[in-house]
Parts: structure tokens; sequence; C-alpha cells
């Protein structure tokens, strides 16, 4: 089945899978967005699908072995209470976390419902 499917797709992985291999089955696969972290510090991606959809697909890549497995639960694999979404960084909780991604006002990782709404004290 999965050698039908990479025939179909056209991705040949005799030699591997890399960032071009990867980006093609984010291209076929848009309905999930394909995540793949380099060790389980969770903090550093090598991949992240430039898609919009709120189901992910993470995959731990293992240098050592040149080897991608599933990962079921990410905060499980992580050891770590939150996972944010839009930065990939994980976090012990989700009150200390901070990034670039984060809401100034709210604090809340992005995005934001209320990022055009002020409130003006007088």
């Amino acid at each position: 089945m999965v050698q039908k499917i990479l025939h179909t797709i056209g991705i040949d992985l005799s030699n591997g899978s890399r960032i071009p291999e990867l980006v093609r089955f984010q291209e076929q696969f848009r309905e999930y967005k394909i995540v793949v972290y380099l060790g389980l510090s969770c903090d550093n991606s090598m991949f992240a699908g430039q898609v919009d959809s709120t189901r992910r697909f993470n995959i731990l890549y293992v240098d050592v072995e040149r080897h991608y497995h599933v990962i079921a639960n990410l905060t499980a694999a992580v050891a770590r209470r939150y996972v944010f979404k839009s930065c990939h960084k994980s976090c012990a909780s989700d009150v200390t976390h901070a990034c670039d991604q984060t809401c100034s006002d709210c604090l809340a990782c992005h995005p934001c419902a209320f990022a055009d709404v002020r409130i003006h004290c007088l």
C-alpha cells in the first residue's frame, strides 16, 4: 500500500528521505500539518509544513539511525505538559511560555482571537 502511494505521488525513498521529499508529502496531504522534530526536546523542528490545518502529523527524526518515527502523543514523548502548535516549543507551564508567536495582550499562543480588539483606559 505504501509503495503504491509513493509511486502514485512520485516519491522515491530508495536513497532515504530529505526535506524535498517532506515537502512533496506535505503537498499531497494538505489536510495534515507535518512537523518533524530533531530529538525529544521538541525545541528543534527541522520541518514544519506550511499548511493551515489543526490536524498534525508529528514525526521524530533520529539522526544516528537516519530514521523517522511517528509520534503518537507529542506531550508524552517529550515529557512536557504543553507543546505549542504555532512555534513547536515545549514548556512545563502554559503561563511561562513566551515566543514571537505569543500575543502580547492575552499571552495566548497565536492566533489570538482578540488581536484587533483594544479597550482603552480613560
